[in-house]
Formats: C-alpha cells, sequence, structure tokens
C-alpha cells in the first residue's frame, strides 16, 4: 500500500455545479485559497461548459487565473468537448479531464453522443494537447465515468469498460481514471476493475478514482483502491454535491473525512486537517443553508491526532 496520496479537491467543481444557488467570484477564489495554504496540492476548480447550461461555472476562466497564481497547486478544470478544451488550453489549465461515459445510453442522454463520437472528440482534444508548445501542454486525462454501474442502464460490463480505456489510451490520452458517478461501487468490484484496466492499459496508465458515498461506501472503496497502488483520490468538501445519505443524491466522498483516515493510518496527504476544517466557514458562509457533510467535522479530532496532521 502507498505512503503518500494525492487528494483532489473537485468541491468547486462537481460539488457547485450540484447547488442551486451561484457561489460568488471572491468566495470561490477564498475557498481555492484557502485549501491550497492548508496542502491540498490538486483543485478541480470549475468546468468549460456553456454558462446558459451551468451558470455556476460562468466565471471559470477568471478562477483559473486566479488560482494559478498560488504557489504549489496543480489547476485541474473538466472539459466536455473540444471547445472547452480550447478554452481551458487557453487559460493555461496544469490538468484537464473530460468525462466518457461507459453507459452509452447515459452517454446519448448527457452529451448526445455515442461511444465513436466520444472516441472522436477524445482524439481531437489529444491532438490539439499534442500540438501545443512544449511547456505548455496540459495534462490529458479521461473520466471513466458510470464505470461501475448506471442508473439507466443499470450493471455495466467490465470488460466494455477494459475495452474503452484501451480505446481512450490509443486515442491519445495520458491516463485513464474510474469515476463511480451513480454510487453504484463495492470493494470486491473496485479490486477487480483496477485491476483490470492496469492489467490492459499499464499500471502507471490509471492513478485516479472518483468514488461516491451514496451508499455509505465511499471510504472503504477508497480502501480498495489504495490496496491496488491508486495514488490519487477525488473528494469534495463538507459533501458538497449531495447528502451521502440521501438515495439517489451524489454523494461525494467528504474531503475532511478521507484526510482524517488517511492521516489515521499514517498515510501522507500533505493536509494540515486543522486548517482544512476551518475552510468549511466560506463555504457556509457563502452559501449559507447549504448543508455540509462529514464525520470528522461533527465529532472533532481525537486528542492526539495533531502531530499527525501537522
Amino acid at each position: 500500500m502507498t505512503t503518500s496520496v494525492t487528494i483532489s479537491e473537485v468541491g468547486p467543481r462537481d460539488g457547485l455545479q450540484s447547488v442551486d444557488a451561484v457561489m460568488p467570484t471572491e468566495s470561490k477564489k477564498a475557498w481555492v485559497k484557502a485549501e491550497a495554504e492548508a496542502g491540498v496540492s490538486e483543485i478541480e476548480v470549475g468546468s468549460f461548459v456553456p454558462p446558459a447550461l451551468l451558470p455556476q461555472m460562468a466565471d471559470t476562466a477568471e478562477i483559473v487565473a486566479y488560482a494559478k497564481t498560488l504557489p504549489n497547486l496543480d489547476v485541474v478544470t473538466l472539459i466536455p468537448n473540444l471547445k472547452g478544451a480550447e478554452r481551458a488550453i487557453a487559460v493555461g489549465v496544469d490538468k484537464m479531464s473530460i468525462p466518457f461515459s461507459m453507459s452509452e445510453t447515459h452517454s446519448i442522454k448527457n452529451v448526445r453522443k455515442d461511444h465513436q463520437a466520444m472516441l472522436a472528440e477524445i482524439q481531437a482534444i489529444a491532438e490539439l494537447v499534442a500540438g501545443q508548445p512544449d511547456g505548455q501542454r496540459p495534462h490529458f486525462e479521461v473520466g471513466l465515468s458510470t464505470a461501475f454501474g448506471c442508473t439507466i442502464e443499470g450493471p455495466v460490463s467490465e470488460d466494455r469498460v477494459t475495452r474503452l480505456a484501451e480505446a481512450a489510451m490509443e486515442a491519445g490520452v495520458a491516463e485513464v481514471g474510474l469515476s463511480d458517478t451513480t454510487g453504484y461501487a463495492n470493494p470486491a468490484q473496485v479490486t477487480r476493475m483496477v485491476r483490470q484496466i492496469k492489467a490492459a492499459i499499464g499500471s502507471d496508465k490509471l492513478n485516479t478514482l472518483h468514488l461516491h458515498n451514496t451508499r455509505g461506501l465511499g471510504l472503504a472503496n477508497v480502501m480498495a483502491g489504495l490496496s491496488e497502488g491508486i495514488t490519487t483520490f477525488d473528494a469534495s468538501l463538507g459533501g458538497l454535491g449531495g447528502c451521502p445519505f440521501a438515495p439517489g443524491a451524489s454523494g461525494n466522498i467528504v474531503t475532511e473525512d478521507l484526510v482524517f483516515m488517511l492521516e489515521a493510518m499514517g498515510i501522507d496527504t500533505g493536509i494540515n486537517l486543522d486548517k482544512l476544517l476551518k475552510v468549511r466557514d466560506i463555504i457556509a458562509e457563502a452559501l449559507p443553508g447549504e448543508p455540509l457533510y462529514g464525520f470528522t467535522p461533527d465529532a472533532g479530532l481525537p486528542l492526539g491526532f495533531g502531530s499527525a496532521a501537522a
């Protein structure tokens, strides 16, 4: 099992896009700055989708520009297509990720593209990245969404996920990640999928898991991923983006709980948990009435934990 991991904070994108209210731009900047100062080294700050579809993400370019001024921070955005990739590259993101649904029904419903059309889009983006000057090529990852199951199709074939992971790599991406978009995954399934994908595309081409806690298995699934050498886990501060306990909710893993578990196990995250817990105040002030979740913030840190979190 790895001795250190990267926690990628996805709240400013995956969390805020699920909230009806639009967080003020200055509050977003304060959130990103405070998390970076707490030691979070990677933050997905927004997505380049049309503002008419997601007004919550309309200021993503400005947030990226600000985040790029912060030291020791990898700035990540989600992109839906080639046009989004062009916008992300123009503002200098360090990393960009495109969701590629393993459920073709879900893909058509969400982005109106079947698998072949998505692979063509991915290849076009990979070629765009390759054409950038040295030092200006963002890391391009494909997130294999609905990889563990789909609310429309139900179970998704693990062989299909493997085949599409291989196809994405052939299209020219740097790596793929596995996403439990619907909160269907269980630890045994995570273990099988990670092993199968790594065997197919190479152990260094699958490093990231995006897991949800919709049915209470988020941290258990993290443990399965850790055992298989996964080194990056997505999480959302305060579980923003859906109640972890409501059936059907998105249920992002709570960043604070994930950091506590890993640090308590002696796995280095580089994050100061005391500072991280204070970041919740920024969200609470900017989004009054929006529920925030987490066992660790509610219970507090156990006696003697401070030295491990420092």
